[in-house]
């Protein structure tokens, strides 16, 4: 028994995602999107490292200390498979195991949308699953390609790395290739995949030019392309696959994504209020219209396009979040903080007569958060002049919190006045930033004559000491002066 496994006994026992185990700290799991530690021992680097020599093969141990990283697949037979990254930091050597269940989920068990089913019945085009790192793409290509598995008979070819879901022929006939230890890349891997009889072609990762383009040929020349990205949105993702490539190439490559594109899925995972987690899910299905903008450089329109067309399967992420917020699944802080378009959900929340009172809540958290970091500010200020009565910098600070807080009960004009006044003969007037802390000292006091004269005289001052960029920053301060108004630090 390696020593790592018992740690990842207690991730699975536990339902826990990820295993982080890191030099100087303690062992810590994530379980249901929260990261805790299982233990107060910290541990070593010597420690993490030679747990992994244990469990990786001895080429990515080798490329670990020499280059610092890698990337495998580890086994408990009986228990579970885990991606591994192994990587190495200021304080030496750690890694992050990620759970990967034996049991492939189905459609039903992740809630799949009904359009997924469709993509999978299809006979050529590119699907892409996108969203970011840890939002379940892996897990819903593998619901995907074991459906195909058991109700099509095909000839499947997964290129990943590493292979994380273990697919057995069933109906279909199905070839795993590992990146680094069955073939040197995903694009040389695509590249054989065309003369290996191909029906479908599961790609991991898009991770560069040439890798795009042979996946848009391979799905022009008749194959099912199944390929993640890491963009955040559908609409993204069109975008991101045509800014990948030379402005002179975009048009040949949007007419080839018009014609090849199937759909796109994008994906976010959100912690349900009953404990889990639960994926949110955004699908464009491309029909003649969706292909026309993307041809026509039109994506911005795409928006609206998968808004109105919920009939056939499309539905964006502000429905999805909406649709979870409302059915009580999720919370709507949850709904809200998962959303891109934040107005747009709002927006949504408010028709289905929801109130966002956690924003008010957050408002009030942050206000008393800041409110204390400044009433520090201050005390270290006070703390700092018993020590030197004559520390110019602790003036300045506390005169700054004084005159600039938005928060009145911080704010005191008289103190500051004198606090920055004292700095400033200090420096026998000749320091611009002294000079410009009392000039909004003296705003709050609405001495606004006085307080546009020593911002004045801290302009000429950066200026002659070629300090152009603070005397542009002070600039605005002059203007609000002028207009009889105090500075506020927002």
């Amino acid at each position: 028994m390696a020593k790592i496994d018992r740690y990842l006994e207690y991730l699975v026992a536990n339902s826990g995602s990820d295993l982080h185990l890191f030099a100087k700290q303690p062992p810590y799991v994530r379980i249901h999107g929260n990261i805790s530690a299982i233990e107060q021992t910290p541990l070593s680097s010597d420690g993490v490292l030679e747990m992994l020599k244990e469990i990786v093969p001895h080429k990515n141990y080798t490329e670990l200390i020499e280059d610092w990283d890698t990337d495998c697949a580890y086994e408990i037979p009986g228990l579970a498979r885990f991606r591994v990254n192994g990587f190495k930091d200021r304080d030496g050597f750690g890694t992050v195991l990620r759970q990967i269940p034996q049991k492939i989920p189905s459609f039903d068990d992740l809630r799949l949308p009904e359009a997924l089913r469709d993509f999978c019945q299809m006979s050529k085009g590119l699907v892409v699953i996108t969203g970011p790192t840890g939002s379940g793409k892996s897990t819903t290509l593998a619901a995907m390609i074991d459906f195909i598995n058991e109700t099509r008979n095909e000839h499947i070819i997964t290129i990943e790395d590493p292979i994380e879901f273990v697919h057995r022929s069933k109906k279909s006939v199905v070839n795993q290739r590992e990146v680094h230890r069955d073939t040197h890349s995903f694009t040389r891997a695509l590249r054989a995949a065309l003369r290996e009889d191909p029906d479908i072609i599961l790609l991991g990762e898009i991770r560069d030019l040439e890798t795009m383009e042979t996946a848009l040929e391979c799905a022009e020349t008749g194959h099912l392309v199944f390929a993640t990205l890491h963009t955040n949105s559908a609409v993204a993702t069109i975008d991101r696959i045509i800014d990948k490539f030379p402005a002179d190439k975009q048009n040949q490559i949007r007419t080839m994504l018009a014609d090849t594109l199937q759909g796109v899925v994008a994906q976010t995972l959100c912690k349900k209020l009953s404990g889990g987690r639960i994926a949110a899910f955004e699908v464009l299905k491309v029909t003649t219209a969706v292909s026309a903008m993307i041809r026509e450089s039109k994506t911005h329109m795409l928006n609206s396009v998968i808004q109105t067309n919920r009939k056939i399967g499309m539905q964006s992420f502000s429905d999805e979040l909406v649709h979870l917020a409302t059915s009580r699944i999720i919370s709507v802080k949850e709904a809200y903080v998962k959303a891109i378009d934040k107005a747009d959900i709002e927006a949504r929340l408010k028709q289905a007569n929801i109130e966002l009172t956690f924003k008010e809540d957050d408002k009030i958290i942050a206000r008393q958060r800041r409110t204390a970091t400044e009433q520090q500010k201050i005390e270290g200020a006070e703390a700092a002049l018993k020590l030197n009565p004559n520390d110019v910098n602790a003036m300045n600070a506390m005169a700054w919190v004084m005159s600039t807080s938005t928060y009145e009960e911080l704010r005191n004009a008289k103190v500051a006045v004198k606090t920055a006044s004292r700095a400033c003969a200090l420096t026998s007037n000749k320091d611009p930033y002294s000079l410009s802390i009392l000039g909004v000292a003296y705003a709050e006091d609405k001495s606004f004559r006085r307080a546009a004269d020593n911002t004045r005289k801290a302009i000429q001052l950066y200026i002659e000491q070629g300090d152009k960029e603070s005397a542009e920053n002070i600039e605005t301060r002059l203007e609000l002066f002028q207009q009889k108004k105090p500075f506020r630090d927002e």
